[in-house]
């Protein structure tokens, strides 16, 4: 099974799931605005049923959302309630989805520890960026918690686990660095998990 079709199989559910730690989500989603204004092109990768996208788009001059699963997507159109909200397409982390577009900011929530590919995902979110576009991301990072790797080994067998890269918080720092990108803030949200947050722009 692939990962897009992992996702489609589930978008129903996932969309009704709670968020699981709601001061964290608000948190983070607190200091992404804080980043973006009225002259805001955006891109959200890995967009999902669009919550986020929904949240973050008003007073942005453009708001785009994508994600590889169709059936993701189509929930996320039907969130769409007036004019000015965000769009949405389908769409991987590459040069396609950006479809010959220029957005001065990227975003990836929950997003890169799922690439199989993390180094030609970043690249190509910085070969798409202008120069001092903007890269947040927020990134679960469980590196260090051995023991659910064979737990989540048996699940993607049995086609109940997308792909996961089991990344650290200094990893992912590391990767989004060594792809071209300036760090200028990060944060744990939660500090319990840690989900890695990090604003970065292009160099």
């Amino acid at each position: 099974m692939t990962d897009a079709a992992f996702w489609d199989r589930i978008a129903p559910k996932y969309a009704k799931q709670p968020i699981s730690n709601t001061e964290a989500y608000e948190e983070s989603l607190a200091r992404t605005k804080t980043y973006l204004g009225a002259d805001t092109t955006a891109l959200e990768l890995g967009c999902g049923t669009g919550s986020t996208a929904l949240r973050l788009a008003p007073g942005t001059k453009r708001f785009v959302g994508a994600d590889i699963s169709p059936g993701m997507i189509d929930i996320a159109k039907g969130k769409v309630t007036d004019a000015d909200g965000p769009e949405f397409r389908v769409g991987g982390v590459d040069d396609a989805v950006f479809g010959g577009e220029s957005f001065n900011t990227v975003l990836a929530h929950n997003l890169l520890h799922l690439l199989p590919d993390l180094d030609a995902g970043l690249a190509a979110i910085h070969r798409n960026l202008p120069e001092n576009g903007l890269f947040i991301s927020k990134t679960p990072c469980i590196g260090g918690r051995w023991y659910l790797r064979p737990i989540i080994a048996i699940m993607q067998a049995v086609g109940k686990a997308p792909f996961v890269n089991f990344l650290t918080v200094e990893q992912v720092d590391a990767r989004i660095a060594a792809a071209g990108f300036r760090i200028v803030e990060t944060g744990l949200y939660p500090p319990s998990t840690p989900s890695r947050y990090v604003v970065a722009r292009k160099v």
